[in-house]
This record gives structure tokens, C-alpha cells and sequence, in this order.
């Protein structure tokens, strides 16, 4: 179902950024906690038909997200996240990168820094999420890799999950 709020995904090479807003059909403490806590993100995270499932995550300033997305052919990749600052339902920024399933960043693929404001709109929340990337290269690899497909695929998941009704 498609909605009439905000979507936009742009990429600017220039200053090897991506940027991405998202106006979701729910009140900022909500949309927060969908990113927040791991038993909402493994709900959505993935572009389906990958699920993700978190191993650990302590979200705090210094602290960890550590998470692997499975694909329908038995596949595995693993992500960390590591929490730089939080401002609690309004903001909070992590480096990101691909790892082992120990949390050992693979220093050949993509790092990138994010940056994720919470933004209230009385009925609805934008996300206004800004990521940085260590290098030309780097953005150009997550494009190439369908970030954008797949991140905006994982978004739509948040769609669903806010107009699912709660049992």
C-alpha cells in the first residue's frame, strides 16, 4: 500500500554521502524504539526475503549491535554497529561495517558513519538518516552491492509493521 508520506533517497558523490528520509505513520517514540530495541529491528531491518537476527546489542554510547542477515539460499552476512552518541528519541549516531560473526570488521568492504534524526510531525515521525562513507570507493561499493534497493526494500517493512494491527 502506498502512502502519501515522505520517501526520499539521494546520493551525493561528491561528498560521498547518502541520504535517506522516511515519514513513518506513528509517533516519534515509537518510530525510535523500532530502531532501537533488536526485537523490533529483526522484524524489519533485512529487505525481505532476508530476516535479520541480532546476537547482541547494548544500545549505549560505546556500546555494540551485532547482527547477521540470513538469506533464503543459507546465506550469512554480519554487521556491527558501534554507538557513538545518543539523544534519547531524537538522535543517535553509529559507525557501521561488515564483520565476522564475532564482530571482527572486514576491513575490505564498506565502513560508514550514520546519523539518524527523529523528527515529530504530530501523527507521523521522518527519519532523516545521513551516512557517510570512509571514501569515493566505499559508496560507490554499497551502491553497487543494491543498498539503496535493499535499504528501501527494509523500510517498507516498517510500513507494514506499523499497519499491522497489535493483537
Amino acid at each position: 500500500m502506498k502512502s502519501n508520506l515522505t520517501f526520499d533517497f539521494a546520493v551525493d558523490k561528491a561528498t560521498q554521502t547518502i541520504r535517506v528520509k522516511k515519514e513513518l505513520a506513528a509517533s516519534a517514540t515509537t518510530v525510535w524504539d523500532l530502531f532501537t530495541k533488536p526485537e523490533l529491528l529483526d522484524q524489519w531491518w533485512a529487505p525481505k526475503p532476508y530476516q535479520v537476527k541480532t546476537k547482541s546489542m547494548e544500545f549505549k554510547v560505546g556500546g555494540n549491535w551485532l547482527y547477521a542477515m540470513h538469506g533464503p539460499e543459507g546465506d550469512e552476512h554480519w554487521a556491527l554497529a558501534n554507538f557513538k552518541s545518543i539523544t534519547p528519541k531524537t538522535n543517535f549516531k553509529y559507525m557501521d561495517g561488515f564483520c565476522d560473526k564475532e564482530g571482527k570488521i572486514n576491513r575490505k568492504m564498506p565502513c560508514a558513519a550514520w546519523n539518524l534524526n527523529f523528527i515529530s510531525k504530530g501523527k507521523s515521525t521522518l527519519v532523516d538518516i545521513v551516512i557517510q562513507c570512509n571514501s569515493k570507493s566505499d559508496l560507490e561499493k554499497l551502491i553497487e552491492m543494491g543498498f539503496k534497493e535493499g535499504f528501501s526494500i527494509a523500510l517498507e517493512g516498517l510500513d507494514e509493521i506499523l499497519l499491522t494491527p497489535k493483537k
